[in-house]
């Protein structure tokens, strides 16, 4: 929805899907739905229907509009494949990535079957554009860790893996054919505690995988450090050429 954002792994946000409905525990405590239910019945406001999800063409071009070259979270107070948003309105924010081709857009999703067979079927093209890259959450074993085989096996160039909130020690993974990983701690005033041995197990990981690591935050006493230390170091790093 902005051209600036204070997310620290993107530019900016882009927001042509606004509300999304809880399916798993990474949802309880949703940041995005906290913030737009806050506004609910202001007139006028972008979330004067609070979390309800709705689709806004209206912000469908901002892409384009941006010239300069950003780095671009897809639907960060949504998720672009819920069940009940349109294929066709899917193929519409597809087709302004592929012309924004200046730009690297993120897409996450909680739902990666439904990206899996789109992707496979009817936006088979997209597959091919080098600069839109595809992830999936990870909040805990049960549900995240299947959603790591799907992205696998969805025909995608670039897959990222985003561990936020992350709630539990995730065991061995098998990090093969993932570019990216990011972490990052649940924050708000209801924010389940973030173990750092979870942390340290996932770097030690992909340091052994060679996958680059972004620890994005830490929250201690409710209080958010962004791009926290973790045994004196910053991990902040981003995949290679891309």
């Amino acid at each position: 929805m902005s051209d600036k954002t204070k997310i620290e792994v993107v530019d900016a946000t882009w927001n042509p899907v606004r509300g999304c409905t809880k399916i798993t525990p990474g949802c309880t405590n949703c940041y995005a739905e906290a913030f737009a239910e806050r506004f609910r019945g202001v007139k006028g406001h972008p979330y004067e229907q609070g979390f309800d999800l709705r689709l806004v063409p209206e912000k469908l071009e901002d892409p384009i509009k941006w010239k300069k070259s950003r780095r671009i979270f897809v639907n960060s107070m949504s998720d672009l494949f819920h069940d009940k948003i349109p294929d066709e309105y899917i193929g519409r924010v597809f087709d302004v990535m592929e012309r924004a081709h200046w730009h690297t857009f993120q897409v996450l999703t909680k739902r990666p079957k439904r990206m899996r067979k789109l992707l496979r079927t009817s936006f088979k093209s997209i597959n091919k554009i080098k600069n839109i890259w595809w992830g999936v959450s990870i909040e805990n074993r049960k549900h995240g860790l299947p959603r790591i085989n799907i992205l696998k096996d969805t025909p995608i160039s670039t897959r990222f893996l985003v561990m936020e909130p992350l709630l539990e020690d995730l065991g061995i993974l098998n990090l093969d054919g993932i570019n990216w990983i990011i972490i990052g701690a649940e924050s708000g005033h209801h924010a389940r505690p973030l173990n750092l041995d979870w942390v340290r197990s996932i770097r030690d990981q992909a340091i052994a995988a060679k996958v680059p690591l972004y620890f994005k935050q830490h929250v201690i006493g409710h209080r958010k450090i962004s791009l926290p230390l973790l045994d004196g170091k910053r991990w902040t790093q981003y995949p290679k050429g891309k």
